[in-house]
């Protein structure tokens, strides 16, 4: 199990924060973010392209590509 979106391929990405100090950058630690990924039931009749291989599976997909995929319904 991966923590990447099933459907669009969303993963982690590293983020620092650049904190700026009497006019000298002070150094910050690099931290790992990980998409909002949930476990989701995509139905049998599916229309969209997109999701027609996923049709009837259960699969962890990010909380954009849920949203978009209840206005479908």
């Amino acid at each position: 199990m991966s923590k990447v979106c099933a459907i669009c391929g969303k993963g982690s990405r590293v983020f620092g924060v650049r904190k700026k100090l009497r006019g000298k950058y002070n150094p910050t630690i690099k931290r790992r973010k990980y998409p909002n990924l949930q476990w989701v039931r995509i139905p049998q009749d599916i229309k969209l392209k997109k999701y027609k291989k996923f049709a009837g599976q259960r699969i962890l997909a990010c909380a954009k590509c849920i949203k978009r995929l209840s206005k479908l319904k």
